[in-house]
């Protein structure tokens, strides 16, 4: 019975089915059978890319025919010349003035084959507004637009270059014998007379100016005071007041090679101990010089170091000498420059640890009536020793000034010798004479304030730092 009735429905459902009309599909309904069109990202992003440089490329054909809206945005980025600005470089101008001359008259002649009409609309907004700065030009006639916008950027260039270039080169030339001509600053008529036509106003009156009238007077050198170049140099560090008069004893080795760099260190306000080479060119004229300045002199042995590579020099004391040998060179280099007041060695960090040979060298230099200094050029000197043994009493370099050149370096070093002289009550400086360029200056800055600190400045023979056996 139930089968009986499903059968009865299916059929009533397949005759309803046919029986009833069908209905057509929407709009919307046939649009959402159509494809779908989809876009990837690389796709999407070259498409923004080409409408964006489409519209960069209409502003660029719109500007290019607009070049009245160039020029006048140039004119409002650029702000015209103070007058004293162009009164200080006025002489520059000349240089330039013919290049915008020039690009005027290209624009008269350009100018020239417009309608009338044109021409006098441009002359009719110059009378009506005048322009305020040379530099300033508007177009109006379409021919000659790009021309005028050439000539403002010509005449801006100009004032940057004028503007730019100092006046001490303008001075030198004119020292030096260079004819030059000068240019007036622009008065406000002759800056007014820039049209809007594209012409450029000319420079003002150019006069010729003689070599005589504008050259440059050389000055002698001024000398410098100590307290003027201390006020000049950087600030100098805290110099620690003396005690008891502390000693200072500058001694320059290496005299003999010339006398231009001796001279820079004889004119020093204070005395110094010199100590010079032998049989070199100038050794005796180096020692007569400084004895007249009344300085004191010694005689700088030269012997061997221990860099068996390095060359003391003429007159050296070398390892194979024997001691009698060192003594009969020593008493013929003291009477070659003679007479000196003491002896010191150059180089010889490998005859002073040799107890032996130093010890000549210091026997002949007491039988000479000279005292012995060591330069102290090795840690492992046998001075101290050699003394103790001959019973020869003997000076001792504390500080070296000029291991370099540096301003800062040697005030440094100068520093620590006031402090050594101050706790012992002298101190023994050794520099160069070949730093004649940059040490002079320097102790010539520190003496006002070493001086007012009360240090006194002396010789190595007067110095009281000898040192006993």
């Amino acid at each position: 019975m139930a089968t009986t009735t499903r059968r009865t429905q299916k059929k009533t459902r397949a005759k309803s089915s046919r029986t009833e009309p069908k209905i057509a599909p929407t709009k919307k309904q046939r649009a959402a059978k159509r494809k779908k069109i989809v876009l990837s990202q690389m796709q999407t992003a070259l498409i923004c890319v080409v409408i964006v440089a489409a519209c960069f490329i209409l502003l660029i054909v719109n500007a290019r025919k607009n070049p009245r809206n160039i020029a006048v945005e140039q004119q409002l980025l650029e702000q015209p010349p103070a007058a004293s600005t162009r009164n200080a470089h006025a002489s520059t101008q000349p240089a330039v003035s013919s290049q915008t001359q020039s690009s005027a008259n290209e624009l008269q002649s350009q100018s020239a084959t417009q309608p009338q009409g044109a021409s006098s609309i441009a002359q009719a907004q110059a009378t009506a507004r005048p322009a305020t700065s040379q530099s300033q030009v508007i177009a109006t006639a379409p021919a000659a637009s790009q021309s005028a916008v050439q000539a403002q950027n010509v005449a801006t260039q100009t004032q940057r270059s004028a503007t730019s270039m100092p006046q001490s080169t303008t001075q030198r030339g004119t020292a030096a014998g260079t004819s030059q001509t000068a240019v007036t600053a622009p008065t406000a008529s002759q800056s007014a007379a820039t049209t809007q036509t594209g012409s450029v106003a000319k420079p003002a009156s150019v006069q010729s100016v003689s070599p005589q009238s504008t050259s440059v007077q050389p000055t002698s050198p001024q000398f410098v005071s100590p307290s003027q170049s201390s006020a000049q140099s950087p600030q100098l560090p805290n110099i620690p007041a003396a005690v008891n008069g502390a000693k200072l004893v500058f001694v320059f080795d290496d005299a003999g090679q010339n006398l231009s760099q001796l001279e820079k260190y004889l004119s020093l306000p204070f005395p110094i101990t010199v100590a010079v080479l032998p049989k070199l060119a100038h050794s005796k004229a180096s020692a007569d010089r400084i004895r007249a300045s009344g300085n004191e002199v010694m005689l700088h042995q030269p012997m061997q170091a221990i860099n068996l590579n390095v060359n003391p020099g003429p007159g050296a004391i070398t390892p194979d000498m024997q001691s009698s040998a060192i003594a009969a060179l020593v008493k013929e280099n003291i009477a070659e420059i003679g007479p000196v007041a003491g002896v010191n060695n150059h180089e010889g960090s490998l005859i002073t640890e040799d107890e032996i040979k130093i010890g000549a060298v210091m026997s002949a230099a007491k039988e000479s009536g000279a005292f012995f200094m060591d330069s102290r050029t090795t840690s492992q000197t046998r001075v101290p020793q050699a003394s103790m043994e001959l019973g020869i009493p003997y000076y001792e370099r504390n500080v070296f000034l000029d291991n370099t050149k540096n301003r800062s370096d040697i005030i440094a070093e100068v520093v620590r010798a006031l402090n050594i002289a101050n706790a012992n009550g002298a101190v023994i400086m050794i520099g160069h004479v070949w730093s004649a360029d940059v040490l002079p200056a320097i102790l010539l800055e520190l003496y006002p304030v070493l001086k007012s600190k009360g240090y006194t400045f002396t010789t190595v023979s007067k110095s009281g730092a000898i040192k006993h056996p």
